[in-house]
Order: C-alpha cells, then sequence, then structure tokens
C-alpha cells in the first residue's frame, strides 16, 4: 500500500498550533504493523521561510510544486492576510489549490478556500468568532457555523483550531477505519470524537450552578443506548423536572437532550458499521433505532450516506471477512 502524501500550506501569518497538527495526527497515524500511513511535508508559496502567529519562523520543505504530488492538501488557519480580508489570491496559489488533491481546511484555513472559489455552493464551517465576516465576505458558501467540522468529499472544513484535530482524525477515520483513529487519539491523549457542535463553545453568560449536573445522567443514558429513553426518565434518574433538566442538559452541552440522544445513538452506529460484520437491523437495534428504516433515515440526515454506503467507505482494510 502506498503511502499517502499530505503537503500542508504554511502562509505568512499561518497558525502555529494548526500548523503542527497534520504532522501528530496524520504522520503519527500507523497500520498494525507501526508503517507510517502518512508522508507530511510542509509547503509554503515561494519555497522561503513565513513567520507563524507565534511569531518564529518556520523552514518549508519546497514551494507550491509540492501541492502537484499531493493526495491531501491541508491548509492551517491564517492571523489576517488577503483571505480574511476578501482580497483576491495570488494566481499561483490559487491554481495549485485548484489542484486533484483533496482539500482541508482548519479554522481560519477556510478563508483561503473561499477565496480562491474551492468552497463556491458548497457547504463549510470556520470558527464561530469568524462566520458573521466569512458570510459577508464569501456569500456564495453555504457556511454552518455550529458544527465542528464538514465533510463534503474532496473538501473539508473545520471550526476552531481544536475542531482541527476532530477533522484530521475523521480523515484517518474515512481513509483506514475507527481502529486506526481511535489508536492515533490514544496516543495524542484526545477524544476520538467530540460530541455536539461549536455553538456549545460560543461565547455566553457561565450559569450559576443550581445543583448537580446532567453528566452522570449522559454517562447512564450511554450504556442504554440500546433502549427506549423518554425525556421524563432522563430527568427521573438526574433527579429533575423536565423543565430544569432540559435547561441544565442545553447548558452543558449545547443540545438539547433528543438531540444529544440520536447523535449518540448515530455515532454508535457509525461504530458498529466500521469494527464489525452485523447486519444494518442489528446495528440499528443495538443503536436504539429500532428498525433499519430509522436507521437509514437518522445517519443520512447526519452524514448523507446509508448504512451499507459508510461500511464500505470507512472499513476499508479493517473490515473482517464473512
Amino acid at each position: 500500500m502506498s503511502v499517502h502524501r499530505v503537503v500542508v500550506l504554511a502562509l505568512e501569518n499561518t497558525v502555529a498550533f494548526e500548523l503542527g497538527l497534520p504532522h501528530a495526527f496524520l504522520a503519527g497515524a500507523r497500520d498494525e504493523h507501526e508503517a507510517a500511513l502518512y508522508d507530511v511535508v510542509t509547503a509554503t508559496v515561494d519555497g522561503g521561510p513565513v513567520t507563524t502567529s507565534a511569531g518564529y519562523r518556520v523552514l518549508p520543505d519546497g514551494d507550491l510544486s509540492l501541492l502537484g504530488g499531493a493526495d491531501t492538501v491541508v491548509v492551517p488557519g491564517v492571523a489576517g492576510g488577503p483571505a480574511m480580508r476578501g482580497e483576491g489570491l495570488p494566481e499561483e496559489l490559487t491554481a495549485a489549490l485548484h489542484g486533484p488533491a483533496r482539500l482541508v481546511s482548519i479554522c481560519t484555513g477556510a478563508f483561503v478556500l473561499a477565496a480562491a472559489g474551492r468552497l463556491d455552493g458548497r457547504p463549510a464551517t470556520t470558527h464561530w468568532m469568524h462566520a458573521e465576516r466569512f458570510a459577508a465576505l464569501y456569500p456564495r458558501v453555504r457556511l454552518d457555523p455550529d458544527v465542528l467540522y464538514v465533510d463534503d468529499g474532496d473538501v473539508l472544513t473545520s471550526a476552531g483550531n481544536a475542531a482541527g484535530i476532530d477533522l484530521l482524525l475523521h480523515v484517518v477515520r474515512r481513509d483506514h477505519g475507527s481502529a486506526v483513529a481511535t489508536r492515533v487519539a490514544r496516543r495524542r491523549v484526545v477524544s476520538p470524537w467530540r460530541d455536539g457542535g461549536q455553538s456549545q463553545f460560543v461565547d455566553r453568560p457561565v450559569p450559576e450552578p443550581t445543583g448537580p449536573g446532567t453528566a452522570t445522567t449522559r454517562a447512564w443514558a450511554t450504556r442504554r443506548l440500546d433502549q427506549p429513553l423518554t425525556l421524563d426518565q432522563l430527568a427521573g434518574h438526574a433527579a429533575m423536572s423536565v423543565r430544569t433538566f432540559t435547561r441544565r442538559f442545553r447548558e452543558e452541552t449545547g443540545l438539547s437532550p433528543s438531540r444529544w440522544l440520536t447523535q449518540q445513538r448515530v455515532d454508535l452506529a457509525r461504530h458498529l458499521l466500521e469494527t464489525t460484520d452485523a447486519s444494518v437491523d442489528r446495528v440499528a437495534e443495538q443503536a436504539g433505532f429500532g428498525t433499519a428504516t430509522s436507521l437509514r433515515q437518522h445517519l443520512h440526515a447526519a452524514i448523507g450516506v446509508a448504512p451499507l454506503a459508510y461500511r464500505r467507505t470507512f472499513r476499508g482494510s479493517v473490515a473482517t471477512g464473512r
């Protein structure tokens, strides 16, 4: 199996934290024999050093010509620059971003892809703090400011810099299956996936503690996803009224209990589709959807594919024989 070539595009004032993420989470991915699955290099427009947002300079491996041989190009966020002002990019940069490689942006890197015209008519996201500016500068993009990342096939975008971790783990999961992605996450001591969208991180007044939280009930519920769970049951377990429980739950997770529960069931179904040979009917039962029809509807609403198509795409070489 050939090693997947990743080129990280470092522009002037590239965000230092995000610049290192592909090297940590993609270059750190290994197969069961500890062989590297990605070869990660860094490029700048002219091949010369650039200054990062942290003030230090980065010496790249080459110039834009590296993008021509890439399987994936990662664009970390930028602190300012023409893309964030709605100005045009250099012609050579725009041309390089229109190559055949899969594109991945982190945080404000989405501004660069938008400025190059790669997001026109497509769903995308960026950091919630910059969403209003992004929407004004690039109205042709179908911006979703509430999600951690968007996978639109050959172009993927993520929200704030830590959401870049979520997206890169998703890339590994998509390319090589959940077992490899979980192994990468474990080595980096991060969660393989996070609940909710970035709306839970939007500035809001911190609620005053008014009693026990909902974390214990959420843990209780995740162990019983195969069972019917009503709002009354959840509130009863937390020893709260439905009204109080719903308010506290949203304060702590950024989601309603029903939406959170559906998300947990979708995540469990995805895990079962990736790691087992269970039938779609059986996966639907274990994940608490009841029927294969319900699972198909929820999975399609969440990620736009049917269960068997998802299994074919994400299991890859980790699939077991029937």
